[in-house]
This record gives C-alpha cells, sequence and structure tokens, in this order.
C-alpha cells in the first residue's frame, strides 16, 4: 500500500488563476512576521530598565524567538504534506498573533518572553510555507521574478524593523506590538477569505523521537551559537562547546534516523534533497549568505558605527537602511534574469562584490567618512541581492515536486542556524582580536580581525560559486 499523493501542478506555462492573490496574502503575512523578528532589537536596552532584568537576560527575548525557530522549522516538512496549505496558514497566523496579543499584555518579563515563543512558533511555518506554495502554483519559466518578491521580504523587512521600532519606541515597547496586531489579524482575515490551494494531503504518522532529536540538534546548536556570540568575553552559565556538543550528536542520530524512516517514506525531514548536486551547492553558498548578511552586516557592521565611530543607534540605523532598501529593491528585476539567463551568471559576480565589499572593510578605521561606510555597505547588499534570489530559486528548482516543502524547511533551517553561525564567528573573533580584553564591547582592532575572516569567507563564496551549473534558467524539476 501506498499513500504517497503528489499535488498536481495545474500548469506548467501559466500560473492557475487567483495564485498571484493567494501568494500576495503569503507574502504580506511573511513580511508582518519577519518585520517583528527585528523591531524588538532598539528597545533592549529599554525593555531592560522597564522589566528590571538585565541585559543578559532581555537578550533571550532575541535567542528565544531564534531557537524556537530552528526547533520548529525542521518540523514543517511534516507540516506541509500532513496539512492542507490553508489549515498550516490559519494555525500560523492565529500563534503568532496570539503571541503578538500575549506580548502587548505582558506584565513582566516571563510572560513577555512565553509571547515571543509563541511568535515565533507561527512564524517558522510561514516561510516553507511560502517557498512551497510558490515552486508548486508557478511555473519554472516565472519562479524567478516571483521568488525575487520573497528576497523582497527577508531582506527588507529586517532592514525597515530597526528604523521603525526606533521611531516607535517613543510611545513606549509595548506599542511596536500593538501596531503589528492589527496587520498580522488583517493577513489572518484575508487568508480566511480568500486563500484556496488544491492540495491532497498524506496521513503521515508524526515520529515523536525525530521531533525530540530535532529539538535538541537544532535548538543546541543555535543555543551554544548563540551563548558564544552574546557572551562578548564574559562565561556563560553553561559552556558554550557543551550544548554544540550535545546538538552535534543529536543531529548525528537524527539524520540516520531520517534515512531509515525516508525508506517507508515516513521521515520527519527527508533528506533526499541531499542527493541533487545542485541543491547542495546552492544550499552551501546560501549558508555562507547568511553568514556574512547576519554575521558580517547585521551584527559587525553596527558595533563599527557605534563603538569606532561613536554614532547614535538611530544614525547607525539609518546608515545600513540604504544597503538593506538595495537588497529587496533587487529582488524582482534579479529573479526575471534569472528566469532568462539562469543562476550561474548572477550569482558569480554576485559573489566577487560580497567579497570586495567584505575585504573594503577591513580598511574601514576611527577617521573613516560614513557615506564611505554607507557606500560598501551598498555594495555589499548589491552582491547578496545578485546571489539570494538565484540561490534560494535554483536550490527548490532542481527538487522533485513531492520534496520542495522538504527543501525549503532545510533552506529556512539553514538560514538560522548559518545567521547564528556568522553572529557567533565573528564576535568572538572581534572580541579576542581587542586591544584591552575588559572592554565592554570591540575595539577598531579587534573589528578589523572579524572583517579579515568575513573577507575569506567572502572569497570562499566566490570560488564555489563557480560550481553553480550552467544554463539553469527555466529547466523544470
Amino acid at each position: 500500500m501506498t499513500d504517497t499523493v503528489h499535488t498536481a501542478p495545474a500548469s506548467r506555462t501559466a500560473a492557475p488563476a487567483g495564485s498571484g492573490l493567494l501568494i500576495g496574502v503569503l507574502v504580506l503575512s511573511a513580511f508582518v512576521m519577519i518585520l517583528n523578528e527585528t523591531i524588538l532589537s532598539v528597545a533592549l536596552r529599554d525593555l531592560t530598565v522597564d522589566l528590571n532584568v538585565p541585559t543578559t537576560t532581555v537578550q533571550w527575548l532575541t535567542s528565544g524567538f531564534l531557537l524556537t525557530m530552528a526547533v520548529v522549522i525542521p518540523t514543517t516538512g511534516f507540516l506541509l504534506e500532513r496539512f492542507t496549505p490553508r489549515q498550516v496558514f490559519v494555525v500560523s497566523l492565529t500563534a503568532f498573533s496570539l503571541g503578538t496579543l500575549i506580548s502587548a499584555l505582558a506584565p513582566g518579563f516571563e510572560v513577555l518572553l512565553a509571547g515571543r515563543v509563541v511568535q515565533a512558533c507561527g512564524t517558522a511555518v510561514m516561510l516553507p510555507l511560502l517557498m512551497t506554495t510558490v515552486m508548486r502554483l508557478v511555473p519554472p519559466q516565472r519562479r524567478g521574478a516571483t521568488m525575487g518578491t520573497i528576497t523582497i521580504v527577508i531582506a527588507v523587512a529586517p532592514a525597515i524593523g530597526p528604523t521603525i521600532g526606533g521611531a516607535v519606541l517613543s510611545l513606549g515597547w509595548r506599542w511596536m506590538f500593538w501596531i503589528v496586531l492589527p496587520l498580522s489579524l488583517a493577513a489572518l482575515v484575508i487568508g480566511l477569505l480568500r486563500l484556496r490551494l488544491e492540495s491532497e494531503t498524506r496521513r503521515v504518522p508524526l515520529d515523536v523521537p525525530s521531533v525530540l532529536l530535532s529539538a535538541i540538534g537544532f535548538g543546541g546548536l543555535l543555543y551554544g551559537l548563540s551563548s558564544t556570540g552574546e557572551a562578548g568575553g564574559a562565561e556563560p552559565p553553561v559552556p558554550a562547546w557543551l550544548p554544540i556538543v550535545v546538538g552535534a550528536l543529536a543531529l548525528v542520530v537524527f539524520t540516520w534516523r531520517q534515512l531509515r524512516l525516508q525508506r517507508r517514506d515516513r521521515a520527519l525531514l527527508d533528506l533526499r534533497p541531499f542527493t541533487h548536486r545542485p541543491f547542495v551547492v546552492a544550499l552551501v553558498l546560501t549558508a555562507l549568505l547568511f553568514v556574512c548578511l547576519i554575521g558580517a552586516a547585521a551584527i559587525l557592521l553596527p558595533l563599527y558605527l557605534q563603538t569606532v565611530l561613536h554614532t547614535s543607534t538611530f544614525v547607525s540605523g539609518l546608515a545600513v537602511l540604504p544597503g538593506g532598501l538595495v537588497l529587496g529593491l533587487l529582488g524582482r528585476p534579479v529573479g526575471a534574469l534569472f528566469d532568462r539567463v539562469g543562476a550561474r551568471p548572477l550569482v558569480i559576480p554576485g559573489a566577487a562584490a560580497m567579497a570586495l565589499s567584505l575585504w573594503l572593510f577591513t580598511l574601514l578605521g576611527p577617521t573613516s567618512p560614513l557615506i564611505a561606510v554607507i557606500g560598501i555597505h551598498v555594495l555589499l547588499m548589491a552582491g547578496l541581492g545578485l546571489m539570494m534570489t538565484p540561490l534560494m530559486t535554483e536550490s527548490l528548482g532542481v527538487l522533485p515536486e513531492h520534496l520542495y516543502s522538504h527543501g525549503s524547511a532545510i533552506l529556512s533551517t539553514l538560514q538560522q542556524v548559518a545567521g547564528a553561525m556568522g553572529t557567533a564567528l565573528f564576535v568572538s573573533v572581534a572580541t579576542l582580536g581587542t586591544a584591552d580584553a575588559t572592554a565592554g564591547s570591540p575595539d577598531a582592532a579587534g573589528l578589523r580581525t572579524a572583517f579579515v575572516v568575513a573577507g575569506c569567507i567572502g572569497l570562499l563564496a566566490f570560488g564555489l560559486s563557480w560550481l553553480i551549473r550552467r544554463s539553469s534558467a527555466s529547466s523544470g524539476s
């Protein structure tokens, strides 16, 4: 008896009627959720005072969110096969809206953290749902442009989150949630009314040991990496290597179990996408991209602006805004180019621009003009913009349709782990390279050392970019 049922594509040359509206609803929902990830970052100092908790504790409002994402995302491959897209969407938006309400009404830190965890449960499912829906609904020759829209969501929402947060903070940190709540409720109502996606499900039993191994593996790995990145030279409560080792061992067992279960088509996270070489190449390059995007652009650069150039939080937020907007605005045109020429002619120059900009950052010092920093950041974001959409589309486009949900779950999980890895690596290097070990934050020399490491990663990405296959445009799955 076989219980596998694949969703039949409506057409390989034209998207089904109404698919644009459906994808638009999912994009709006994902935008609101990802905006929420970074909108709180500028409020951590105010929350420390208002909630009367130390900075190391309040940081868990961000770390706890990422940890929950890392634990939930690997289960989304199972969820997208077991339940219809409409059911997954409703649960995702409901959980996110409920978490937002809990956070807005939170009387103290513990309830606020609980609200953030509930928010993360909803957020974790949305991006894999969005990417899987695009791959199922959009014909191969138009996927690049549509995936470019997702790039706008991934890039612009985190870029404008701190700027919006800084503007709203004058009203009080609770308003960061009160502003997001009506947006999420509106997306939920529109989805309930208009979201209709024909999809057959299969009754896959939930393998509880796999869920536990996934939670320990990805949770331990991300916790250890985040602890390393946030320690800033201080000794964390638990040695950072311990959860990393435990997580790595759990992932080894998790992999072994998935390989056994997928023989019966019952894996929680099917690992057969790794048998496709173009998927693996695009996945590795995506990991290096997110290491640099999160670790260098989102962490090192603001540190440099605030600790070396002594700019205010607001000015540093504005300084990185042009680059974030460039990254987002490149999404659709780069996606349209991908549909015509494939990934290789875009990814190679993109990786070159990324590597060049990271090495230019090593030339910055205490007297560097702010306009030069903004210019280099824009070059970095332009390079990432040339890479992100083609890599996302290329990685999933080579898979057979029944592996789309598992491929998007793998891709989304990797983004979380790579971001944490980049943060841990660069902050640790910057701290070790700082002349004054007792300083509260890295100095110019430490940050330069971290940018050198980032530049080496950029060169590695440039070298690997030549492995991208030729003439991949409009390839079917």
